[in-house]
């Protein structure tokens, strides 16, 4: 083989890194996973003291609820409206660590404290009601100020059209996701997510959560006018609270499917490697 026809080996692609998370997103990020699985894991313990719910004003023992997680004899069961299906094992009848049967709605692992206490329940949620309503405000004023809104979530005139965002959304059902500088940038879908989360469903957990308050329905009565009742606020806040628990498990698969490595990381340092381009025709 002459010199001519030697083969040449390709040239390996040097990794492209860029600063993708800024300081007060990672600090914000990780204080609000741990500040929204407290105040799960609280609620559900407060919810375990009346685990029924109602839309108005009232609602007690005898009044119809649209959902109940409740226990017969020997079964548990979780109904909403008029659909039953039995949880035994999970939700309403189950068994502790001792071997004991307890009846309450959500399992002892589940909640903070582990063991029945709505005293201490309550304890634990105010005090990470006040961590995530103080996070929260000093994110949102950053997220406004500091140009985050604008540079990162902002979305733009051409991606608010129907073809754009039904190919975003046939990219993440193949598991097609962004390459080279498009994977710095957030896409459509990620932009309506994150903006729902911090303008939407995080403020209407707190509005909410204020309206179940007897306090601050003295000072605030507008507020039990506004969602239609304190019943109706402890619903929505129930939805709410489960609806971050579906962005959350989503945006966890969305991680491990992307490279969960580089995506940890760039949550931790704030750097992110560039996934390379696609050849032409893959």
């Amino acid at each position: 083989m002459t010199e001519a026809e030697t083969p040449v080996a390709p040239e390996k692609s040097v990794p492209v890194r860029v600063y993708r998370h800024r300081l007060p997103v990672r600090i914000w990020h990780w204080v609000n996973a741990v500040t929204l699985l407290v105040l799960l894991m609280s609620g559900l313990m407060i919810f375990n003291a009346h685990p029924r719910l109602y839309w108005g004003e009232y609602g007690a023992n005898f009044d119809r609820a649209w959902l109940v997680i409740g226990s017969t004899a020997d079964s548990g069961y979780l109904r909403i409206g008029d659909y039953r299906v039995e949880t035994t094992g999970v939700l309403g009848r189950w068994t502790d660590a001792e071997g004991q049967s307890r009846t309450w709605a959500f399992p002892g692992w589940a909640t903070i404290p582990t063991s029945y206490s709505l005293a201490d329940g309550r304890r634990w949620h105010l005090l990470f009601a006040w961590i995530l309503s103080i996070g929260l405000t000093l994110y949102m004023l950053w997220t406004l100020l500091g140009g985050h809104l604008r540079k990162d979530l902002h979305v733009r005139a051409a991606e608010w059209s129907p073809r754009h965002i039904w190919q975003d959304v046939k990219d993440h059902a193949r598991l097609r996701f962004p390459r080279g500088q498009a994977a710095a940038r957030y896409g459509v879908l990620q932009k309506f997510s994150y903006i729902g989360v911090i303008f939407v469903a995080l403020p209407l957990m707190m509005a909410t959560g204020l309206t179940m308050s007897p306090g601050m329905n003295a000072a605030w009565p507008w507020l039990l006018d506004l969602f239609g009742g304190r019943q109706s606020a402890r619903s929505i806040h129930f939805i709410t609270a489960w609806a971050l628990v579906f962005f959350f498990l989503v945006h966890i698969a969305m991680v491990l499917l992307a490279g969960p490595m580089n995506e940890l990381r760039s949550m931790i340092t704030g750097w992110f490697r560039l996934p390379p381009e696609r050849d032409a025709g893959a």
